[in-house]
């Protein structure tokens, strides 16, 4: 129990955090542009190439 301030400090920043952080990110949530078609699959290529390449790392070991 010698860390509790450090512990309650650590609560209220989270909070606070939170309290400041949660608004703005509705707002962009709301107003932010939308993903199109061809946007998926851009994302969703270096996922596969990553995972490919994690892949032939673990084979070569």
């Amino acid at each position: 129990m010698d860390n509790i301030w450090l512990q309650i400090a650590m609560a209220v920043t989270i909070g606070m955090m939170i309290f400041f952080l949660f608004p703005r990110a509705m707002h962009w949530m709301k107003n932010g542009p939308k993903a199109g078609q061809g946007d998926w699959m851009a994302a969703v290529i270096p996922l596969v190439a990553v995972v490919a390449f994690v892949i032939l790392l673990v084979m070569m070991v």
